[in-house]
């Protein structure tokens, strides 16, 4: 597994999973992303990995809401910018690339297969107090509508973005996608370095269990080879946890409030910068050193911020 010796920190900010009525802190608006990524690379976030959301929270992949906030987080720091092309429920596959072939980033996600993909649990904390009428509907629709990527999905994405010069953040959320992307490496399709980010306790995905953590990274050892670069994602309550043990046993880190609104328990986060220096604080207690952005665009292969179309 290929290691700089530092943790990248990945920082999650908005996400389309969360709803307004879950937090008054999730940022929503282009403003709201835009300075909270700023400030959690100023916090120790290599990558900013983001979505993008209408004034009212809904989730959107419309390339123009992106670029209200795209252009301001690459003059206000130098974290690398993630883009997803996961989008939000309902959406297609070319509706959640659109924004990727128009900013060109330095590094998509690539989501390595078609899941059940359930938030509709969290409807039965808030009940009927939901601020905007699309909350209810959209948390219903995953119990209804499975997250789509084909295999032909994923090959147009490996065709068509790579001549952009984008890499991937290949996201795993179950064993079976290893070995979907080690069917892809083996017939040339993708090229190490390759950043995968292991994601455990959505449902519909990999439990939040240590022992699913050992068994991911031994699976991926064995099918990728040496030259793959592991990063950890817990979901919600799991979130600080797993990416401690993740970090002990060699891997990066992914923190944000797409994964988890709280900052402990029954705290909710005020802001993403506040989660990001709280896994820096303990993997500086762990003597694990954070990687910075230059840092990170060399381990991972990245092709530079200047190179991008925003």
């Amino acid at each position: 597994m290929a290691s700089s010796g530092k943790v990248i920190i990945t920082c999650a900010i908005t996400g389309s999973a969360h709803t307004p009525t879950m937090s008054p802190h999730l940022p929503c608006t282009p403003d709201e992303i835009a300075s909270q990524s700023i400030a959690a690379a100023e916090a120790g976030a290599a990558i900013v990995h983001l979505h993008a959301r209408k004034d009212d929270g809904e989730p959107t992949g419309d390339p123009e809401v992106f670029m209200r906030f795209l252009p301001r987080i690459k003059q206000g720091c130098e974290a690398v910018v993630s883009i997803s092309s996961g989008g939000g429920t309902g959406m297609t596959a070319a509706e959640r690339l659109k924004v990727v072939f128009r900013t060109e980033p330095e590094l998509c996600t690539l989501n390595l297969g078609t899941m059940n993909f359930g938030y509709h649990p969290m409807i039965a904390r808030y009940q009927d107090k939901w601020q905007h009428d699309w909350e209810l509907p959209y948390l219903e629709s995953s119990r209804t509508e499975p997250f789509i990527n084909t295999f032909a999905d994923i090959e147009y994405m490996l065709e068509k973005v790579g001549d952009l010069g984008t890499r991937f953040e290949f996201e795993a959320y179950d064993v079976g996608h290893l070995y979907t992307l080690a069917y892809y490496l083996d017939s040339g399709l993708v090229k190490p370095p390759l950043f995968v980010q292991t994601i455990f306790g959505n449902l519909g995905g990999i439990g939040p269990d240590i022992d699913n953590l050992v068994f991911m990274k031994r699976t991926a050892d064995r099918l990728l080879g040496s030259d793959w670069v592991w990063s950890v994602l817990g979901g919600g309550r799991h979130q600080l946890g797993l990416v401690t043990t993740g970090a002990i046993m060699g891997s990066n880190v992914r923190v944000g409030m797409e994964d988890n609104l709280y900052l402990g328990k029954g705290e909710l986060a005020k802001s993403n910068a506040e989660q990001v220096a709280k896994i820096r604080r303990i993997l500086a207690e762990l003597s694990l050193e954070t990687a910075s952005p230059a840092e990170a665009r060399d381990l991972l292969g990245l092709k530079g911020a200047d190179r991008t179309a925003f």
